[in-house]
């Protein structure tokens, strides 16, 4: 912002209050108020505070700001939010005025669940101009916010789901490439949603209901499509919907599908992924990597020299098996079943102990075999133990056999695949499994540390689905913006070096040489401050913008952004917008 002097041939030059911006790549100049007839010490004293410096005093008494609004992370959340195109994605072709007022509150809701996640009426009185926590409302030009308008906008949103998710398909999503799948859970609060059933709850939250949700990424980890389904859902149940999404709705003809041990099973690659034509990646259970192991296939010498080798067997034909051998997972896995082995025997001692005991001994089969269960059930070390329980006496043993056997193949992953050699090496397939944590990063971001996807207030299944597709556009706009702040971040903003960090695609991966010296000394090269995703965002907030009004001329009333600091200058480079309003 600044103060520009405009010659007027031959009448007194105007005085404009400009501010540049970029827009299409060009500097472009907008005027937001006009000086001409202010006094000539009041322009050059709010020239002066313009530039930074110490305002005169006669400026100091004539500017009064009203209000000072945070700011800088709502130009950076919606300025990238506007350079990627999601305005765009959100508008219906035919859409009216209401369909723009919805989609103008989605994009407001999208924001602010990225900037300051929070529930849908403390978005509201987020936005609203009397309540406003940050400047968002104004920039987007919402006015006065309803509540039914919000809950209209949500109503609108999951209506336009399939839309949209062929948008983000179209752009991220090509015939051939990898499709990550994931699933992950969130308890709800009420019983009244037809969704919340009881299930697996990945939350440990076993007295709420909750729902299942399936997150489908390209292989960068960049959210395509999200679907819900009820609480019990089983993991590998929710694949169908997905290979449906691929082939009906994206129309893409050859891709390959990526998902967990669990998720894609030797039922769902018949039934599903056959019948559609496409490819897939996935791993095996342990009891099929102990029957290779078992049967002949799998040999450990095959890892005298190397650490991944490819197999076949004859239970698996037409498919390539990968297997790969960690020595780092093979002693976390070590001395994880030693501390389970060990919890397990410290617990069932103290119930031996209540047997033996001569003042009220614990007695009856029954009753010893339920608390005995309770601590199985609560180690899973079940399989690992010999028991003997009459009405009066409990004893148990290792077995040692069993401990061994398992112990062998510690460390020891099989990753399986329909794809041929030259469409995907070994090492690429291997790689192309590992990308599943990127979907697993996601989940973080949605459920913790960023988005606070849960816990999930809404009552009926459109509204449920509405909220989950509205956090995953906004870790869509984060995903982004990771990725434009990563040399500000504590994400590796090298890959390239870490790559060739890593000796090999078993070994876990590592960090860039740049990454470890600005971790080591929290800033980067350049001397600035390193922080998390949302510290920045919490410091882009200290840049405010004042309500400056003039109480000798009511008439020139502006707003005035606060000088970005260093790294807020920064930051606004990397993601190649601009600060102003």
């Amino acid at each position: 912002m600044h103060i520009e002097s405009v010659p007027n041939r031959k009448s007194h030059p105007t005085i404009l209050l400009r501010e540049s911006y970029r827009a299409e790549g060009k500097v472009k100049k907008r005027t937001l108020a006009n000086l001409t007839h202010w006094p000539e010490p009041l322009v050059e004293g709010l020239r002066t505070l313009l530039r930074g410096g110490v305002a005169l005093a006669g400026a100091e008494q004539a500017l009064t700001i009203s209000r000072s609004l945070p700011h800088g992370h709502v130009a950076a959340v919606l300025g990238t939010a506007e350079r990627l195109g999601v305005p765009k994605l959100l508008s219906e072709r035919r859409g009216g005025r209401a369909s723009r007022r919805y989609r103008d509150l989605v994009l407001g809701l999208i924001v602010n669940r990225v900037i300051a996640p929070a529930s849908k009426l403390a978005t509201l009185r987020a936005l609203n101009p009397e309540t406003a926590a940050s400047s968002l409302g104004q920039r987007l030009g919402l006015g006065a916010v309803a509540e039914r308008e919000i809950y209209a906008a949500l109503d609108w949103l999951v209506a336009q789901q399939a839309r949209l998710e062929t948008g983000l398909a179209k752009r991220h999503l090509a015939g051939g490439t990898l499709a990550l799948y994931d699933v992950s859970s969130s308890y709800l609060e009420g019983r009244c949603c037809e969704l919340a059933r009881h299930g697996y709850s990945r939350d440990h939250r076993a007295d709420r209901p909750q729902i299942v949700y399936g997150l489908l990424c390209n292989r960068d980890g960049c959210p395509v499509a999200i679907e819900v389904f009820a609480g019990d859902t089983a993991d590998p149940a929710t694949l169908g919907a997905q290979v449906d999404k691929l082939k009906a709705r994206f129309k893409l003809e050859r891709v390959v599908v990526v998902g967990d041990r669990g998720m894609i099973t030797s039922a769902r690659i018949r039934e599903d992924l056959e019948p559609a034509g496409l490819d897939w990646i996935t791993a095996l259970r342990a009891p099929a990597i102990r029957k290779l192991a078992e049967d002949g296939p799998l040999q450990l010498s095959l890892f005298d020299d190397r650490d991944l080798a490819e197999i076949t067997a004859p239970d698996y034909p037409g498919e390539r098996l990968i297997v790969c051998r960690n020595p780092l997972l093979a002693a976390e896995r070590r001395r994880k079943r030693a501390d389970l082995l060990a919890a397990t025997e410290r617990d069932l001692s103290r119930i031996k102990l209540a047997v033996e005991r001569k003042r009220a001994p614990l007695r009856g089969a029954a009753e010893i075999g339920m608390a005995v269960g309770a601590v199985l059930d609560r180690h899973k070390m079940a399989k690992h133990y010999e028991l003997s329980i009459t009405e009066t006496s409990f004893a148990y043993r290792r077995k040692d056999d069993a401990i061994a056997a398992e112990a062998r193949l510690d460390g020891i992953y099989v990753i399986r695949t329909n794809l041929p050699k030259t469409a995907l090496g070994a090492e690429e397939t291997v790689g192309a499994y590992k990308a599943l944590g990127q979907v697993e990063r996601a989940f973080r971001s949605l459920k913790t540390i960023d988005l606070e996807i849960r816990p999930v207030f809404h009552w009926t299944a459109p509204r449920v689905r509405a909220h989950v597709l509205l956090c995953m556009l906004a870790y869509y706009v984060e995903f982004h913006m990771r990725q434009r702040l990563a040399p500000i971040l504590f994400d590796d903003h090298d890959r390239a070096a870490a790559a060739a960090e890593r000796r090999s695609i078993v070994a876990p991966a590592q960090r860039s040489p740049a990454a470890k010296r600005k971790i080591a000394a929290r800033r980067t090269d350049d001397g600035l401050p390193v922080h998390s995703f949302r510290s920045l965002i919490n410091d882009l907030a200290t840049l405010c913008l004042n309500k400056v009004s003039l109480p000798s001329n009511p008439k020139y009333r502006f707003d005035l952004p606060t000088k970005p600091t260093p790294l807020q200058a920064r930051a606004f480079d990397l993601l190649g917008v601009g600060p102003g309003v």
